[in-house]
């Protein structure tokens, strides 16, 4: 126990109180925003779509995911396919896909264009440019499209809308550090996103991205998203300077995750962690007091008492309840290994948290790279093993 006044120990209490009810706050707007459509599409009916989606490599569920491209429940759509390399594994499997549905209209463009560090940017470009729509989505290889995923898009443009787009939901977790990953991205990534645009405060999500194209266009096209090291965070940047806001999908897309290991998870977590942290530090810092298990445990060893430790022992349990309570609402992954995927997720937090600010490099599809500034000189310092 740590010896404090019983002021220090009042305020550290006080201090847990106001985190906990944060927190709760945002799971319940999350809560109520998640799946509710609102105002009416201000989407042109039926406007023909081009989808881009560049690919790099085999996953789990490459078949799966790329399947659904060819099986979207929409009359006029296009499907562009982005390979960096001529010997990418992928292509057999996009080719055999591609001969299999003749009636949908693809194509596959190999080589990409060096903007800078962002390999996925690099394999975007040449695609939106062979876009023949005005509306274009960007979706990464690995989100799995449900049929009607072209309308559920649309159906979050509003007037005031510069970019739509959806944050990934972890399905189908083959072991229990998948079960961690779905703790990461369900109830605390993609809640935090839902609250913040609820309350005005919409940040891009590179998943699946809705453009206007001439809108784009008319702010420097997809190479101005090269401005950030994460085309994401650019494009927040670049629709909130125009006037614009971006808004989310009623209801997330969900990702396949299958089997993950430790190493795996923190490696992701931490390159996102960094990007963020670079990109808006204001809002990074504060992710010390987003998980539960650091701000009770403090308290606790603070206040030292049975009284105390038996409200913080409520607390959490209120906490993840309310977690478990959205997933359940939501339809997203449920199991009773969660609460313990919960206490190992916000074990990692505050050293995910610390490693952000204390390194600038990060592990990008086998490239090193140095986020520290757009123009760090080297960006990109070359392939590595990891």
């Amino acid at each position: 126990m740590i010896a404090l006044p019983e002021s220090g120990a009042s305020a550290a209490l006080a201090l847990c109180a106001a985190l906990v009810a944060v927190n709760l706050a945002s799971l319940a707007v999350a809560a109520l925003r998640i799946g509710r459509k609102g105002n009416p599409s201000a989407f042109p009916a039926g406007a023909p779509v081009s989808v881009v989606r560049p690919l790099r490599g085999l996953e789990a569920f490459s078949e799966e995911t790329l399947l659904a491209s060819f099986r979207l429940d929409y009359p006029a759509y296009e499907l562009i396919f982005c390979v960096a390399d001529a010997g990418d594994p992928i292509l057999p499997l996009l080719e055999r896909l591609r001969a299999a549905h003749p009636q949908i209209p693809s194509r596959l463009i190999l080589g990409d264009e060096r903007l800078g560090g962002n390999p996925k940017l690099n394999n975007c470009v040449r695609g939106w440019d062979d876009a023949r729509h005005e509306w274009v989505i960007l979706a990464d290889s690995n989100v799995l499209m449900p049929a009607d995923y072209i309308q559920q898009m649309q159906a979050a443009w509003r007037t005031d809308s510069g970019l739509v787009c959806s944050t990934p939901i972890g399905s189908r977790p083959g072991n229990f550090f998948a079960e961690v990953e779905c703790a990461f991205l369900n109830t605390l990534q993609a809640r935090w996103q839902y609250a913040g645009e609820a309350l005005g405060l919409g940040f891009a999500q590179g998943k699946s991205m809705l453009w206007n194209k001439p809108f784009l266009e008319a702010q420097g096209g997809i190479r101005a998203l090269n401005a950030e090291i994460a085309e994401d965070a650019a494009a927040t940047k670049l629709v909130r300077a125009a006037g614009k806001r971006v808004h989310l999908v009623a209801a997330p897309f969900r990702q396949p995750l299958g089997h993950r290991d430790l190493a795996e998870v923190w490696s992701r977590q931490v390159r996102w962690a960094r990007l963020r942290r670079v990109t808006f530090p204001l809002f990074f810092a504060p992710e010390i007091g987003i998980g539960a298990l650091l701000p009770l445990m403090l308290a606790g060893l603070v206040a030292g008492t049975a009284e105390a430790a038996l409200w913080l022992c409520g607390a959490g349990a209120l906490w993840y309840g309310a977690e478990m309570a959205l997933a359940a609402r939501a339809g997203w992954h449920r199991s009773p290994r969660m609460l313990a995927a919960f206490l190992v997720r916000d074990a990692l937090l505050p050293a995910i948290w610390a490693s952000a600010w204390a390194r600038t490099a990060i592990v990008w599809r086998g490239n090193t790279m140095d986020i520290r500034t757009r123009d760090a000189a080297p960006l990109e310092t070359g392939p590595t093993a990891a």
